[in-house]
């Protein structure tokens, strides 16, 4: 049975075909409104959709998969499958578009890179904010499951923006998330300071032109 997702769009359905996607995933803890904010500030050609996580933690709060946020440790069975099942999400809409970009937030870029690692060709471009790329080494149920090198092959743009200082993801993670983006994407890495677990207005102009220059740019 598939997920049924609750998804926030930008556009009304009949204003959605042909329009480039941008897929907003938000991050542990929050909801499809979350990310809705950085909207106005990114290029309105786009149709974005903001899709809420399926795991209800109470109170308004969504999670992808059950994860211990002190060691951000996780089940990568759960987290495999909550791959598969937005992956039956986005092909059921994304014949109605001209093309594909994933923008996750935290545990929402664990989801989008993970995504972009099992069928790199489907998507034009990834924005990853203050968050990480999942290790597939610790968990046997994602041995095997991403196709890096097919992912090197592709170069696919990627646009990774973070604080040094970010108080929320551990040193392991980054490491790990910047050895891999340097061997499989096109990486742009920002670095903002002050914004610790957080997305700054400078970054969103970022986003913008990085959005313009990857996507936009060899669609018009």
């Amino acid at each position: 049975m598939a997920t049924d997702y609750t998804v926030e769009w930008s556009r009304s359905e009949s204003e959605r075909e042909g329009t480039p996607l941008a897929v907003l995933l938000h991050g542990y803890g929050a909801n499809e409104q979350d990310l809705l904010g950085l909207v106005p500030g990114l290029p309105q050609e786009f149709t974005y959709a903001s899709v809420r996580a399926p795991v209800s933690m109470g109170f308004g709060a969504y999670t992808w998969f059950e994860l211990d946020v002190e060691r951000l440790a996780y089940s990568s069975s759960a987290a495999r499958q909550a791959v598969e099942d937005l992956w039956e999400w986005i092909d059921s809409v994304r014949g109605n578009h001209s093309s594909v970009t994933l923008i996750g937030f935290s545990m929402g870029m664990a989801m989008a890179t993970s995504l972009l690692r099992t069928r790199p060709e489907a998507f034009a471009a990834v924005v990853g904010l203050s968050g990480f790329a999942v290790d597939p080494n610790r968990g046997e149920e994602l041995e095997g499951y991403f196709d890096d090198d097919a992912l090197a092959a592709q170069k696919i743009p990627f646009f990774w923006g973070r604080d040094q200082e970010d108080p929320i993801i551990p040193g392991e993670q980054i490491d790990y998330t910047h050895r891999w983006a340097n061997q499989t994407v096109k990486l742009t890495k920002v670095l903002y300071a002050g914004a610790g677990h957080g997305v700054v207005p400078q970054e969103i102009g970022h986003i913008n032109e990085f959005l313009t220059a990857t996507v936009l740019k060899g669609q018009r």
